[in-house]
Order: structure tokens, then sequence, then C-alpha cells
């Protein structure tokens, strides 16, 4: 083991380019000299220190999803527009409409709460494999289960004694090295501006993972704490959160070729995907999400641009859908393109005539890629199935959705006998409902389920599908569901919860909407998930053995854990690229091109009269480049979903721009990155820093902010 670990070190130290992989900020040493050889002026220590200050402590796990970072000394904190969405969407109505105006706090009295939103400073990262695995040497694999969880519940406690701060200890490369990621979580993270949809989704689903493209995408916040500034709960008495670092924001003149970091927390990538497997997602698995969202987003989106009231009440619900939609739409095609199914059988070969090579590495590894293959050929039908559960119980219908959370919520609050109990409950699910129904339209949610309930029956095989499905047509079932059940009608709904009793718990059990969600739940309990575990469980050990063996094998390639949503740091080039033949892609945007692409009418390109003033205007004060105000671009940094919001750093440690997507081309980097096509999208910090001071008039924020310039 002690020498897999040495190989897997010697592997990431042998890195000549690093714009594929994406890095523990630990292991940063290692690329040291390759970074200042592109340009890069700061030592490792600067970006990453556990015990004094360093860029780490400025960039923050936002919402569990998202990353921001903090740039100035009162704790302000800058994503992605999309990233703050759910939360503007939030504290926005008919008569403050923050989405379509835009919201400016003026001082820290006007700044907004969110409950249940956080943001997560990584304190420190600590390789913990040998304390993980220790004991397990030898053991049945149901010990070494159990030893591990052992051993981690200790380096944990250890870890956390005396301290405030959280940590977990998750493993990487499956399970042949573990990291302990030490944590401060704050909860009171308040909102303080968003530009109006227009800045902030500019070029909709139109633009949405396509280059060129001109969306402002970014939404400030900001933590508070206590007296002692520590984490605390929202509190009216909090005060900003005083930083151990800030980034300073560069206008300095960017050019081509100028080197950039990216530093966040990634979400997934697979890039050990088996060929068999990225087969079957590419030809069935993606194609049929995406046909079901096409239903979703074919019913919502032309109601939503005749409203403005739906498109307050789903806004939000065709970001969710539509972001991974079309980002499936361009994997598929990059994928296809890039020819990946033969570069994974062509490496699948490689990998086997090594393995051949030498006896010993023939017995550990000479079956690996067979039985993977086999694997997934196998269980495709279960895996499908649970793709398909996924789409049509958690992003279809939003009747399944509080069915669900309403069943939760009786689980939970099992004891009818206590009325404190009851009368909590009540509350509590009544609360809930006044924010559900706010944002949901009956006869959208009844043809949207009705459509997916029609190729969800097509799609997935009749002996994995519940039988309450099969007992009438789609049509009729929605037709009856949506006129018996509680769960489309507030009143219905309310009626009910304000009667909840023991007894009324045999009304619930009959109603169609609430009979479907628990028919779903216990098929997939029963017939999808027992299967589903056991290939899991069987994929993952291999897996571990098979990367084990790429290491070993192969120790000059390039190899980096997949990301998993811990601290990560890419890092590459300011430039273009050259997606298909006969196209070249310029590394940046212009407000000039903004303005063209509003001439054409496209209703994703609407943008408000301001614009166009201030555009006509020129007034781009210190924020513009050699006459022009650049919006956007792009580099050859490895990013994909956690990334959003990402600060894209210069090579002084300066916050150039935001990170909020790829192009097309690049979202096949998940399984399989291609550095002469695969590009992070940056909103540029000058264009940001434009629209906080010259559009929206807040330029106290500005103020607040450390200004690097020329």
């Amino acid at each position: 083991m002690r020498k897999i670990f040495a190989l897997l070190f010697l592997g990431l130290s042998l890195f000549s380019k690093a714009e594929e992989g994406m890095i523990i900020p630990t292991l940063l040493s290692a690329f040291e000299s390759d970074m200042q050889a592109m340009g890069m002026k700061l030592s490792a220590e600067d970006i990453y220190h556990a015990n004094n200050a360093s860029i780490k402590d400025a960039v923050m796990h936002f919402g569990g999803g998202c990353t921001a970072e903090i740039v100035s000394s009162y704790g302000l904190l800058l994503t992605n527009h999309h990233c703050g969405f759910s939360q503007i969407n939030f504290h926005s109505s008919l008569e403050k409409n923050y989405l379509k105006n835009g919201f400016w706090a003026k001082d820290f009295a006007e700044e907004l709460p969110n409950e249940g939103l956080n943001a997560t400073r990584m304190v420190r990262i600590e390789d913990v494999t040998s304390k993980v695995l220790a004991g397990t040497e030898g053991k049945p694999e149901a010990e070494i289960r159990q030893l591990i969880l052992t051993n981690i519940a200790l380096i944990k406690a250890q870890a956390l004694k005396d301290t405030h701060f959280e940590a977990d200890v998750k493993p990487f490369d499956f399970g042949n090295s573990y990291y302990l990621l030490v944590k401060e979580v704050f909860t009171d993270v308040r909102l303080v501006g968003a530009p109006p949809s227009t800045v902030g989704k500019f070029g909709g689903d139109t633009d949405n993972w396509v280059w060129p493209r001109h969306t402002g995408d970014f939404s400030i916040f900001r933590i508070y704490v206590g007296s002692n500034n520590k984490p605390a709960d929202y509190n009216i008495a909090n005060r900003p959160y005083q930083p151990i670092h800030h980034l300073p924001i560069s206008l300095e003149t960017r050019k081509e070729g100028d080197f950039t970091m990216v530093y966040g927390f990634p979400g997934t990538t697979e890039q050990h995907t088996i060929s068999n497997k990225l087969a079957f997602i590419i030809e069935k698995e993606r194609p049929a999400r995406i046909q079901m969202r096409d239903i979703s987003l074919g019913v919502m989106k032309p109601l939503m641009q005749k409203s403005e009231l739906t498109t307050l009440q789903y806004a939000s619900k065709q970001s969710r859908i539509a972001n991974a939609w079309k980002k499936w739409i361009g994997q598929i095609d990059g994928l296809k393109r890039n020819d990946a199914i033969s570069k994974k059988k062509a490496y699948e070969k490689r990998y086997q005539e090594m393995a051949n090579s030498k006896p010993e590495w023939k017995e550990k590894y000479g079956s690996l890629v067979n039985q993977l293959n086999e694997l997934s050929a196998n269980y495709q039908a279960i895996d499908f199935a649970y793709s398909m559960y996924i789409e049509y119980a958690y992003y279809g219908a939003e009747v399944i959705k509080i069915a669900r959370s309403l069943d939760g919520e009786l689980n939970k609050a099992d004891n009818f006998k206590s009325q404190s109990t009851i009368d909590s409950l009540k509350s509590k699910l009544l609360k809930a409902s006044e924010g559900f129904f706010k944002n949901f339209d009956k006869s959208i949610d009844y043809e949207i389920f009705k459509q997916q309930t029609i190729a969800y029956l097509k799609l997935v095989d009749a002996s994995l599908i519940p039988s309450i499905l099969k007992e009438k047509t789609p049509e009729a079932f929605a037709l009856y569901a949506y006129k018996k059940s509680i769960f489309p009608n507030q009143e219905k709904y309310n009626k009910f919860v304000s009667k909840l009793s023991e007894k009324s718990m045999k009304k619930l059990n009959k109603d169609p909407l609430f009979s479907l969600y628990k028919a779903l739940t216990s098929n997939f309990r029963e017939k999808v998930l027992p299967d589903l575990r056991s290939y899991y469980a069987k994929e993952n050990a291999l897996m571990k053995t098979y990367v084990a063996g790429k290491y070993e094998m192969f120790p000059n390639d390039k190899h980096w854990a997949d990301a998993n949503s811990t601290l990560r740091i890419t890092y590459g080039k300011l430039e273009g690229s050259y997606p298909t033949d006969g196209i070249k892609y310029t590394p940046y945007t212009t407000l000039k091109g903004l303005i063209e692409k509003h001439n054409t009418g496209n209703p994703d390109f609407e943008v408000l009269p301001r614009m166009i003033t201030l555009y006509g205007e020129k007034d781009y004060g210190e924020y513009a480049q050699d006459g022009e105000l650049w919006v956007c671009f792009t580099g050859s940094n490895h990013t994909t979903g956690g990334n959003s919001g990402s600060p894209v750093i210069s090579a002084d440690g300066y916050l150039m721009g935001l990170n909020f997507d790829r192009s097309w081309e690049s979202t096949m980097s998940d399984y399989m990155f291609d550095a002469s096509r695969c590009r992070n999208i940056t909103v540029d910090i000058r264009y940001v820093l434009w629209i906080i001071d010259k559009y929206a008039g807040a330029k106290h924020l500005v103020d607040e902010m450390t200004i690097i310039r020329n």
C-alpha cells in the first residue's frame, strides 16, 4: 500500500502542464515550479497554508453546491447569480421583483437574511490514509469496513477537540487514499446585491453552456458572525465577519496567454468510467434524461414568457432543470465528436497489455477491464431505472415533491399522542405550504405530470414500474389524481393539515398522489435499490484496484483524483480555442457584443433601458481596457459543477473574475478532458464592478474592496 501511495504522488509530480486535473491543495508544492514557469508569481504556501493566512481562507463553499470568495475585510462575498438565485427569488414578489429589477442594499441594515444558507471555510486538509486503514491489513471485508468507520470517528473526534469546527473524512480514488477536511461553517449569510436577471441570466437557455457569452453571472452576499468573530446563527446583533484573508480585485490589463488559476469546490468528475458504461451513458441514459426534461421545459417556458407571475413562480425550477439538460446535450455531442468510446477502448487495451506484461500485475490487474465492462452490461437496466426514477420523482411534477415532504415530516413526528407534537407539526406544515403554493401552478404541474408519465411508462422496463401506474391510462390517471388529491389544491391541503391526527392518516393513504409517491418509493426500494447497491459496491471495489493499477503501471501518465466537492485548484491560461474545423473562438467578449445580441430581438437577450443608455454614453470609467468593456473571458482551466462562483485568480493572487460555466464543447470534460477544446467561462471582475458602480449606483460596495490598478 505504501508503494502505491508513493507512486500516486510521483505521478502527480510528473505533470508537464496541468490544464487537465484538479489538484488537492496539500499536493500543490509538486506543481509550484510548473505554475511559476507559466507565469505565476506566488508560492504554494501563498495559495494553501494550514496554519497561516493564505488564499484558501478567502475561498468558501457556498450553499453546499457552489463556490464563493471573500472580497473585503467586512466579509463581503461574491458568487454567481445562479448560485444565489433561490435566495433572490425567495425575497422577490410582484411588488419587489428583485429577479426582474435587481437588489442593492444601501447599508448593513438592508441586507437580507437567508434561512438555511451557509458558507464554509476550509481550515485544513490532511492526508489520513494510514490512520484510516490502520489495523485493516489481512482482515475480512466486513471487518475492514467497520474498522474504517471506527478509525474515521476517532480521527474526527481528535481533530475537533476543543474547537468550534466541523470535519469530514472523505475517500479519494475509490478509497486508495483518505483526507481529513476540517471546516468552519458560517450560518448567517445575507443577501447584499444582485443585478437584474437581464444581466445575471443574460442569454438564458440560448446561451447557456455556449461561447461567446455575455452573462453578468454574479450576486453579492455577506457573512455575519457573533461578537467573537465566530460562526453564529442569525441574530440582528451579529456583525460582519472579519476574514483571515480577502482577495484583492484586479483592474489590470489582461492579455491572451496570461496565467489563470481557479480555486473552488468542483462537484463530480468520472474520468475512470469504463467504455461499456460510457457507451450506455451516451447512447441511452443521457438521451432519456434529456427527453424527460424536454417535457418540463416545453410546458414551462412558453407560459413563463407570457406572465411575470409565472416567471417568478417557475424561474428557479426552470433554471434547475435546464442547466443539466443543456449540459447533457453538449456533453453527448462533445464525447461523440471526440470519439470518446474508441479512445476508452484503446486505453483499456493498453492497460490490459501492460497488466499482462508482468505476472504480479496480471494477477492483480489482468481481469479488471473485462470485469468492469461485464458488470456495467449486467446492471444497465437497474442503472437506467434509477436515473428515470430520479427524473420522474425528483425533477418532475411538484405534487410528488410535496407528498415526499409531508411523508418525511410525518415520519419524524410519529407520536400523535402528544398534542404539542401535533400542533408543532401543523404549524411547520402550514408554513411550508405557503412557500410551496406561492410558486405552484396546478395547470402547469398537471401537464408536466401527464406528459412525463406517458414517457416514463414507455422508457422504463414494465417489471420495474409500480402497478398503480398500470391501472389507468396516463391521461386518465392524471385527470383523476389532480381532481381527487389534496396536493394540487392549497385549500384542500391546508384543511387536511389543520385536522391532522392519527385517524386522518387513513384518508391520506387513499389519496391518489400520495399513493403514487409511496408506490414509487417502495417500488424503488424493493426492486431497484438492492441491485443498485450491489452494483455500486462491486463497481467501487473493482475501480479501487483498477485505479491503483493506473498509478502503479503508468507512473509517468497524468493522474489526479476525481472531483468530489472538496477544495481543489486547477490552472491554465486565458485563451480561446478552435472547437471545430474552421471556427476560432476569441478569448473574450465585450459590451458591444451584448448589445448586438439584444438587437436580434431574441427574448433571452432582453436588457433593461439603462444598459442601452450606458452603452450609448460609453462611460466605462476605470473598468475598460483599450476603450472596450470586457464582459467574459475563457481559460484552459479544468472545471465542473461546483466550480460555479469560483474565483479566477491572476499570477499575483488577485481576483480576475468569477468562473460560471464551460463552453458546450467542454462539458465532456467530466469524463474526458481535451486541452485543445475544453474552456471554462469567466465573468470579468471589471464588468462586475462596472455593473455595481455605474449601472446600479452601489459604489459603496466597490469602496469596500481592495482595488489593484495598472
